[in-house]
């Protein structure tokens, strides 16, 4: 950015903090109803941010206090978040609170920040903590069977192929030596100049797929585009969108959420798209028992046919793309978690010699209760709840992730914003929204034949 903007220097995720965060507040802050639930949630999703830096300034100087801090922050916040989301459906008056800032003023204040962000993500080189995971996912095209076992238990359950790409932190808040000389001398392979390029291009599409589903789904069933806009806006502003700009394995599967429940009138797309988040990053399997709770007045096999094709599709990717059978079994046991907990090496905050691994498992025991009864209750469900049950899961994952578990705000922060956002929904229930019919074009027909 300094050969196009004069004297450019990129901002310290810390003073982005400050700054962001009072932008966010003149931006979203209703001074005129001080109490209000959504300044409640804006200063929840500020709190975020302090977190996050904990994490990293432990991580860079191993101070074990800073880091523990960090992820006792996180979890405290998003255990906050857990409660708004299970009560959501309970507020049954929902008064529009549009922001202080015009549709013109938000869009340009929009469209400004994504170029800033997404130019760091083309600017910016990988570091060499940042190469660790897709050093050691390589191993996948050459290794074995015990290879790919010890793969599972490095970095978690996940798409295989996904682990090759680095990850491009676009925002840090101290910046360790770069893997390659600023003058080129040091040339680097080809495979890992073709996974850096597959990486920058899959963050920015998968931020502009989150970006672009949030105004659609504000435009399509909130039927007011100014608040699918307003919700952009404040998922750019946040400090961890400025960090995890370049984050494919935390900006994809929150994309494919966000467009599933953009989709949810189409159960084979909605279906489809809740399938390759699973195939992705596996965690969204927890959704399938809400979804399909969502669609078992009508809709359910159409969607269970979309979950199906999706994993079938990426089960084949890996087959066509595995050197021996080994490795294939390798790669399908780490894409759908095939390991039992107690085997799961640990990596972040139960990681910590202050922390008992066992009491990850009531975490998880818990976590599969809340799940449950979300499915049960309340029912029929609609699109409000869909929302807010859906971002209570991925929080709740969190919670029990073995690998970085609460860093990963992504999978749930824009659907969070639409839920805050979001007007009465109560009227879009599956029985009411969908058709009865499989395919688009028959639809039609009919509607033409039933016009006639």
């Amino acid at each position: 950015m300094s050969e196009i903007l004069f004297h450019y220097y990129r901002v310290n995720p810390t003073t982005w903090f400050y700054l962001a965060s009072l932008l966010s507040i003149a931006v979203f802050f209703k001074f005129n109803r001080a109490l209000s639930v959504r300044n409640v949630d804006l200063v929840g999703l500020i709190l975020f941010a302090p977190g996050l830096l904990a994490v990293e300034y432990g991580g860079f100087k191993a101070n074990v206090d800073a880091q523990q801090l960090g992820y006792v922050w996180l979890f405290v916040i998003t255990g906050l978040f857990i409660i708004r989301m299970l009560c959501d459906s309970l507020m049954v008056r929902r008064p529009m609170l549009e922001p202080n800032l015009n549709s013109g003023g938000l869009t340009f204040l929009g469209i400004s920040l994504l170029v800033f962000l997404l130019a760091n993500v083309l600017t910016t080189r990988p570091e060499r903590d940042d190469l660790a995971a897709a050093t050691t996912a390589a191993r996948l095209e050459t290794g074995d069977a015990e290879v790919n076992a010890d793969q599972l238990a490095r970095l978690g359950p996940g798409y295989p192929l996904l682990f090759l790409l680095p990850h491009i932190s676009t925002q840090r808040v101290f910046s360790s030596e770069a893997v390659s000389s600023a003058g080129g001398k040091t040339k680097e392979p080809p495979p890992r100049v073709v996974h850096e390029t597959t990486a920058r291009a899959m963050a920015i599409i998968s931020q502009l797929l989150i970006v672009s589903g949030m105004i659609f789904i504000g435009w399509r069933h909130f039927e007011s585009t100014k608040l699918g806009i307003a919700a952009a806006v404040l998922y750019l502003l946040l400090p961890y969108t400025a960090m995890m700009t370049g984050r494919v394995d935390h900006a994809l599967p929150g994309a494919l959420i966000v467009w599933a429940i953009g989709a949810y009138r189409r159960p084979v797309i909605a279906g489809g798209l809740i399938g390759l988040a699973i195939g992705i990053i596996y965690y969204p399997i927890f959704l399938l028992p809400l979804w399909c709770s969502f669609y078992w007045e009508r809709g359910v096999r159409r969607f269970a046919t979309g979950v199906g094709a999706a994993l079938s599709a990426l089960v084949i990717g890996l087959w066509c793309t595995s050197p021996t059978l080994a490795i294939f079994a390798g790669q399908l046991r780490q894409m759908f978690g095939w390991i039992f907990p107690s085997s799961v090496s640990l990596e972040g905050f139960w990681a910590f010699p202050s922390y008992d691994p066992v009491f990850r498992l009531p975490v998880l025991a818990g976590f599969l209760v809340m799940m449950a009864t979300m499915a049960i209750w309340p029912s029929p469900k609609h699109l409000g709840t869909l929302m807010s049950c859906s971002a209570a899961v991925l929080l709740g994952s969190q919670f029990w992730k073995a690998h970085n578990g609460g860093l990963f705000l992504a999978w749930f922060l824009p659907i969070l914003l639409l839920v805050i956002f979001r007007p009465n929904l109560e009227n879009r229930v599956a029985l009411k929204a969908l058709d009865t019919d499989w395919f688009i074009r028959r639809r039609k027909q009919r509607r033409t034949i039933d016009a006639a």
